[in-house]
């Protein structure tokens, strides 16, 4: 596979949307083998939280995104770069496909810093190192992805130099930076939907701010519509959809998958 000849395509899975009788896997592997570009972003948010609560540590979140201290912190990377990620790459390996898994600390990924002091270590992105994706992509291998960042050099003397990034923010930053083709949100909602409820096929970026604002969109769907918007700013298609549905993934290639498509 050559990446200067094709664009890939970003697809986020959330941990919620991964189990039995899921699809997804199955659909990587068929995208792999037409010699489409998948690369994958996996999150693992209620892994994370039952790790947690088997220690005795508290969570909260704000805006859809954890709040992190150092305890959290040490979860966080253990879950998701160990656990959830090698799961993942272990199915798509033994389904056929070829998978290697990475996180967004390796390679030098992501670079990231402080949001703000009560997010603790959730990090802001702010350089991609796109280089790891396109060897592991050029080699014929899908790229699965955990959230982590590098944490750059404060003027402290804090010593952590790890981050939580979220996996909504780090799919919709990876999908600007590789210019890709498409960016894929697989959740176990319909989509986005409206204060009644009733789905929003299409939504333009205006439309969909207006309801970032109105506080309609809310939780964990903020991350998810404020990423989609982030790889709009390059064209690529943005869909956000039920991950539940069977083969919802290559409908999803074919624009024919139910959900919300930012525009």
């Amino acid at each position: 596979m050559n990446t200067e000849s094709a664009k890939p395509i970003v697809v986020k899975i959330g941990g919620s949307t991964f189990g039995g009788g899921d699809t997804t896997v199955e659909d990587l592997v068929a995208l792999q083998k037409r010699d489409i570009l998948p690369v994958l972003v996996h999150g693992g948010g209620n892994r994370v939280t039952e790790w947690l609560g088997k220690m005795g540590i508290s969570t909260s979140f704000v805006r859809g995104q954890r709040v992190t201290d150092r305890e959290t912190l040490d979860v966080v990377i253990a879950v998701l770069t160990g656990l959830v990620n090698k799961e993942l790459v272990a199915a798509i390996n033994l389904s056929g496909g070829k998978a290697i898994g990475i996180s967004g600390i390796d390679g030098g990924l992501i670079r990231g810093r402080i949001e703000s002091p009560e997010m603790g270590y959730m990090g802001q992105v702010t350089k991609v190192n796109i280089e790891p994706i396109e060897a592991i992509l050029d080699a014929g291998y899908i790229p699965v992805i955990a959230p982590g960042g590098l944490k750059l050099p404060a003027e402290d003397d804090d010593p952590v130099i790890l981050l939580n990034i979220n996996g909504d923010v780090t799919a919709g930053e990876l999908a600007l930076a590789l210019k890709a083709e498409r960016l894929i949100f697989l959740t176990d909602v319909p989509g986005v939907c409206d204060n009644s409820g009733k789905l929003l096929p299409k939504l333009s970026a205006a439309e969909a701010g207006a309801l970032l604002a109105s506080g309609v969109i809310s939780g964990g769907m903020i991350p998810k519509v404020e990423a989609c918007l982030r790889a709009r700013e390059i064209g690529s298609s943005a869909q956000i959809i039920n991950g539940r549905l069977p083969h919802v993934l290559l409908a999803a290639i074919q624009d024919q998958a139910p959900g919300t498509e930012i525009q």
